[in-house]
């Protein structure tokens, strides 16, 4: 891309009131002019987006039901990828044409600055020099864009809240999806036996791939319970540690295979998502089956608690970031969407139709 050419970008004209009334009536797609440096920040850069990842919470942001929002207009794409067009003066730790990963808790739609209307679903976005990352070695633009946020979002839940253990069992429910596929491989590098659970078996053979030792499908007419099939997977003990993004009755069934004293992370609730609008039920415990499996039930907001504690990221990024540039952990991509197709990709993120993440090439 020769800078400064117009791009595209999509853009969030308002909230509306649930993800899919977002795509059909707030999300377009509009002509990008590129950053004018001169109006720009000496300690920002712009960066070429190449890849942007299609997140769940990009979904729940549109409709106002993440816990942070930025105002309208602005673009979505909480993760991006791309090459440096441009740097401020007085930025000397990246080189124009540097490629790079957008760190999304500093810049972009999630983070809590000046830059939240600069997603990844766009030609250009915006940064802080401070908050983009170098590519690790070896991996695709598309693998960069998906790194960081369903990787520090199972972190957070498996090394923070849950202290997994070698040798302990770990369930991970919603094993197919993007945070899913994460826990999956940082609970086999942290020596769990792991076992993965998911609605569709095609999908979950993604999960094997990444180190999963059990499958185990969910929600199908003739499949056994899941409390039956981890019991005898784990000799009747049951799992140590329980990832839960679903939430819903998958809950309820997961505690009763959680083995006693076992550690129940909460991570989300994919399986209700209309909950924050009442459209179902609230998602609820049975503090009967806590109280007599003596269960630890920790909530898991990652993204919460790196902004009341930025202390907790230290670590966690430094792992993250050493064990990708080591090569022992890459996101799994199933699918690519021109950035003209992003609604169609949105659309598809949440139908889950695709393993793992999903992204769009502005």
């Amino acid at each position: 891309m020769v800078y400064p050419a117009p791009g595209r970008h999509a853009v969030v004209r308002a909230l509306a009131s649930t993800p899919l009334e977002a795509l059909e009536q707030q999300l377009e797609l509009q002509v990008q002019a590129a950053p004018d440096p001169a109006q720009l920040a000496a300690d920002e850069v712009v960066v070429a987006v190449r890849s942007a990842c299609v997140g769940w919470v990009d979904l729940l942001m549109m409709s106002g039901q993440y816990q942070h929002v930025p105002e309208p207009p602005y673009t979505p794409g909480l993760e991006f990828a791309g090459e440096v067009v441009w740097r401020g003066g007085l930025v000397t730790a990246v080189e124009v044409g540097a490629s790079v990963i957008a760190d999304g808790l500093r810049t972009g739609p999630r983070s809590l600055g000046g830059h939240r209307r600069w997603g990844g679903f766009a030609s250009y976005a915006v940064a802080p020099a401070s908050a983009v990352l170098p590519l690790p070695s070896g991996f695709s633009f598309d693998e960069g864009a998906c790194l960081l946020g369903g990787t520090e979002t199972a972190y957070h839940a498996l090394v923070t809240r849950a202290a997994v253990r070698e040798g302990e069992t770990v369930l991970v429910l919603g094993a197919t999806g993007s945070t899913g596929l994460a826990a999956v491989a940082l609970a086999k590098l942290l020596g769990a036996t792991v076992i993965a659970a998911g609605r569709s078996a095609a999908k979950l053979e993604t999960a094997r791939m990444l180190g999963a030792d059990h499958l185990v499908v969910v929600g199908a007419q003739d499949a056994p319970r899941l409390r039956d099939s981890v019991k005898q997977l784990t000799g009747g003990r049951g799992a140590d540690v329980i990832y839960d993004p679903v939430g819903g009755e998958l809950s309820v069934e997961a505690l009763r295979a959680a083995a006693f004293g076992a550690r129940f992370v909460v991570v989300g609730w994919a399986g209700t998502p209309l909950v924050a609008r009442g459209g179902r039920e609230a998602n609820q415990l049975p503090t009967n089956l806590i109280l007599m499996k003596s269960i630890d039930v920790l909530g898991s907001p990652a993204a919460i608690s790196v902004h009341r504690d930025p202390s907790l990221r230290i670590e966690r990024l430094a792992r993250i970031l050493a064990w990708a540039q080591a090569g022992q952990l890459r996101p799994h991509v199933s699918a690519s969407f021109g950035l003209t197709a992003v609604v169609e990709a949105l659309r598809e993120k949440w139908d889950g139709r695709h393993a793992g993440n999903v992204v769009v090439h502005p």
